[in-house]
């Protein structure tokens, strides 16, 4: 029997008390802290009164010692049917805002209670500006309005669309509903609302100046362009060669994945998490899994953690060699995408040998990996990293050391460090401006605390030390795995924890009450403990979190899927405001985004 892993150390119970105490302080005389909850992931959790929340957000980012100056994620969930409330205030819906203070190193769960009757919130775009798509997101889904919000509409459905998809009365498969059908009145009116109005979003169509006036041009590109890698959609407002404004588009490649978990079991939820981004592997597992083993109280036994290490750092690299030579190609180098997506094969073939799979592998399990490493796993690995250095020192040559590419790129799209943090950047976006922020240092999980490796950061945050932190980081993820390949421990795979793992075969067929618990853990699926727990890891293209709610069944209640290139496109007209037309294509690249990373 596996030993269950405590929910909180006693620094974090120290640290959470005393930043209740300070909310308790400055908003427990007014009353409009309402309830203080208890989670499975120890972060500071308070429900605060609907009248009084701009006011409470206001003092945690600007008032108060060591502020939260980044929102990380916001969204919500419809609580109509769930059964355990643990007494909290509990209404018909939650908003919940998750705010982050880096001198601290602490988040902070900040909720709010709706009924039908009042389902607003004030908006807090002039507190901090990414959350413009965190409040249409949440409008789109749950139909909650923001009052101030300038352009409150649908984000990733079509305006025409009938119903909000995350509430729980809202169909989750295409055969609950009839056949989809566009008959003529209909397509004229989808054509129509695809059709872009400048006056819509604010945007002048002509520029008047005591000495001249000149009309706005008004430049779509997309969803169908190479550049946008994907189904993305940008319309550009230029003066000249000048881009004055972007409004980007997204939503075309949106499957709902959060509501997809609503009906997967925990575990079979998980070759789901791989088509999030479609080029990282099991680096989308990762987050998902640790949030799920929090919920449990699952320890993962050390081999498993370091396979877990290996594995994402070798999807690491995979991803990161697709962005290096499409961004590359973004700016006119043809060559280095064949190059390096040749050395993505080499990768993937090992990924192969060791998951069975490759772009989705759905290797990682609730309490370790799905199988042991096979025999002659050292050999492929050791092969690899001794060949690839050397391939990294002719990508630097022939692209990093271009002067076409620094031409193109160097004082291109800059962002600086106080913009990156108020827009929510993290990963690359967030070190390419100065700040050594990398989740696997400064609150390291599956073991990264025991493996030496630096953080790389650049000091200008334009496209060209956007592209020098994804190239040093490649070096970086090299000497993570060959620490792993030098110090794999021996142990089991995964844990024996009856939430993780099926019986043992010999009990199975000696004990009918071990055959009976095999067959449901199988078919129906392990029931959770009701509770919540977060959980954030270093992503190829930034920070990944799992917000998972559990009402304690074998389904989960409520999966919030935060993704690093949801809230990096949204930065892109902040980067791309000033420049010309043709850097367009060297800012976006640089981003380094996947849709199905934005559309989720």
């Amino acid at each position: 029997m596996t030993l269950r892993a405590s929910a909180l150390s006693d620094a974090s119970i120290a640290e959470q008390s005393g930043l209740l105490s300070e909310l308790m302080a400055h908003c427990g005389s007014d009353g409009s802290l309402v309830a203080v909850q208890t989670t499975k992931d120890g972060i500071p959790t308070v429900w605060i009164k609907r009248q009084q929340l701009r006011d409470v957000l206001r003092y945690v980012k600007s008032e108060l010692s060591r502020p939260f100056s980044m929102l990380f994620d916001l969204s919500a969930t419809d609580e109509r049917l769930r059964r355990n409330h643990d007494g909290l205030p509990i209404g018909t819906f939650t908003v919940f805002y998750h705010l982050f203070s880096f001198d601290r190193n602490q988040s902070l769960r900040i909720k709010v209670a709706l009924d039908d009757e009042s389902l607003s919130l004030p908006s807090i775009i002039d507190l901090w500006p990414n959350a413009d798509w965190y409040e249409r997101e949440i409008f789109d889904m749950f139909g909650i309005r923001f009052e101030g919000h300038p352009f409150l509409r649908r984000l990733l459905m079509p305006s025409w669309w009938d119903g909000y998809p995350l509430r729980k009365d809202h169909p989750s498969r295409a055969t609950e509903v009839g056949m989809f059908q566009l008959p003529p009145d209909k397509l004229d009116m989808t054509q129509d609302a695809l059709q872009f109005k400048p006056e819509d979003w604010g945007l002048p169509r002509t520029y008047h100046d005591r000495d001249s006036d000149f009309d706005y041009m008004f430049i779509n590109l997309g969803p169908a362009h190479t550049g946008t890698h994907g189904v993305l959609r940008l319309v550009a407002q230029l003066a000249g060669e000048e881009i004055v404004n972007i409004v980007p588009d997204i939503g075309f490649h949106h499957r709902s994945q959060e509501k997809i978990a609503e009906r997967q079991t925990w575990h079979t939820f998980i070759p789901y998490t791989d088509r999030i981004d479609y080029l990282q592997g099991v680096l989308n597992e990762m987050p998902y899994c640790l949030a799920v083993e929090r919920l449990a109280g699952i320890t993962v036994p050390p081999r498993a953690q370091a396979i877990r290490v290996m594995m994402s750092e070798f999807y690491r690299i995979a991803s990161h060699l697709v962005w290096y030579g499409t961004f590359a190609g973004d700016v006119g180098a043809l060559s280095p995408v064949f190059y390096m997506f040749n050395d993505r094969e080499r990768i993937l073939s090992i990924v192969e040998a060791v998951c069975g799979g490759r772009m989705h592998p759905n290797w990682f399990r609730i309490g370790g990996v799905a199988r042991d490493l096979p025999i002659g796993w050292d050999q492929l690995v050791r092969q690899f990293i001794d060949w690839f250095p050397e391939r990294l020192d002719d990508y630097e040559r022939l692209v990093m050391d271009n002067p076409i590419l620094k031409q193109r790129t160097v004082g291109i799209g800059v962002l600086s460090r106080e913009d990156a943090i108020a827009w929510g950047a993290t990963g690359p976006m967030l070190r390419a401006c100065g700040l050594p922020w990398d989740l696997r240092k400064v609150r390291p999980y599956s073991g990264y605390e025991q493996f030496d490796f630096e953080v790389p950061t650049a000091s200008n945050g334009d496209c060209y030390d956007r592209a020098v932190v994804h190239m040093l980081e490649l070096r970086q993820s090299l000497r993570i795995i060959r620490q792993c390949l030098d110090s794999m421990p021996a142990g089991p795979y995964t844990s024996l924890d009856p939430l993780a793992t099926p019986p043992l075969k010999q009990h199975t067929m000696q004990d009918i009450e071990t055959l009976i618990n095999h067959f449901v853990g199988v078919s129906w699926g392990p029931v959770l403990p009701p509770g919540e727990a977060e959980v954030s890891t270093e992503s190829s293209k930034g920070q990944t979190s799992y917000y998972l709610t559990s009402d304690g069944s074998q389904f989960s209640y409520r999966t919030r899927i935060r993704t690093p290139s949801f809230a990096h496109i949204q930065m892109v007209p902040l980067m791309a405001r000033g420049e010309l037309l043709s850097d367009l294509l060297a800012v976006l690249g640089s981003v380094d985004y996947v849709l199905s990373d934005v559309d989720r």
